[in-house]
């Protein structure tokens, strides 16, 4: 992240105001998070630009080519002001357990609950780029279920639950004084091989070493070219939370935030989405400053796509 975007920013509510109040505030920070290394012309390279009063516009000071500031970032078409977007992300990022948005509605003074609920999806996808770099040295890799009670089957085959599978990075160390490193959580349709191996050699990179639990779907990653150090829980010592502390106690963290945050109300098909803060705060736990959080999701949301509420609801591409 650039020094630059971080030197000056507020670290409590009352100076972020002073310093984000005004549209004109927050476009200025915009244009040096988009151009972190100082504007430059797509057409001809020329390093000069106007910028339009009216518009969220940067012209060419050579050839008089146009840049959209907010094209194909989170903020394209937005009919609000940015300063009321920026006052947003930093309650979302400056709050310890996330925000719920019922309390975004309360805070940002919104006529209606989805418009809350819309800004936070589309917060939540800002928070993870694709182009992150993946695991590496070592992870602890298992699954578990998220969703209500259900009276039926229970176990990795439980009807009405979805499967989430995680792998967080370990250090040296002894059980859960083991330090953490980065996390990465996803949605998966089964507990299956093809399932599994694909959320790992998807987000972590070789050479790797794989602890799991004895589980089959898990003994092909050694013939994909991972280090694969499987536990035998049942001919083994201690439970699965003793034997692979560090992603379970990821797990537990996750399931008590999603009770305490947002009461549980999470449907599977916006699980990923909440997945996604959740590692987006656990990955930045050590951070300093509560405006390092805010810095980074402003770099995310002007590389990511924009949405609609259609979209996010259904599925469908903006």
């Amino acid at each position: 992240m650039s020094d630059e975007l971080l030197w000056d920013l507020p670290r409590d509510l009352p100076s972020f105001l002073m310093r984000f109040g005004t549209d004109a505030t927050c476009r200025a920070y915009l244009v040096r998070a988009r151009w972190p290394e100082g504007f430059c012309c797509a057409g001809c390279g020329h390093r000069v630009a106007w910028s339009h009063k009216k518009r969220l516009i940067e012209e060419c000071r050579s050839c008089g080519r146009q840049h959209s500031i907010l094209a194909g970032t989170m903020f394209e078409q937005t009919k609000t002001g940015l300063s009321k977007w920026f006052l947003a992300i930093y309650l979302v990022t400056s709050s310890k357990g996330g925000i719920s948005a019922m309390e975004l509605q309360r805070q940002m003074g919104f006529g209606s609950y989805g418009t809350a609920w819309t800004w936070l999806h589309k917060i939540r996808r800002a928070m993870i780029r694709p182009d992150r770099e993946p695991l590496q040295e070592r992870v602890e890799v298992d699954e578990t279920l998220a969703g209500g009670a259900r009276p039926d089957k229970t176990g990795r085959g439980a009807a009405g639950k979805t499967v989430v599978v995680g792998a967080v990075e370990t250090k040296p160390g002894k059980g859960r004084k083991r330090p953490l490193g980065r996390l990465r959580l996803a949605t998966i349709p089964d507990a299956s091989a093809a399932s599994l191996e694909g959320f790992i050699i998807a987000d972590t990179a070789k050479p790797l070493t794989v602890n799991t639990d004895g589980w089959a779907a898990y003994r092909g990653l050694a013939a994909k070219g991972y280090a694969h150090d499987a536990i035998n829980l049942s001919a083994s010592w201690g439970d699965a939370s003793l034997r692979l502390p560090a992603i379970h106690l990821v797990f537990s963290l996750a399931k008590r935030w999603l009770l305490g945050s947002h009461h549980g109300a999470v449907r599977p098909k916006h699980l990923q989405r909440y997945l996604d803060e959740f590692v987006f705060r656990f990955n930045r736990r050590k951070a300093k400053a509560t405006s390092h959080g805010f810095a980074r999701l402003i770099q995310h949301a002007i590389k990511t796509p924009p949405t609609t509420y259609r979209g996010i609801v259904h599925g469908v591409t903006a």
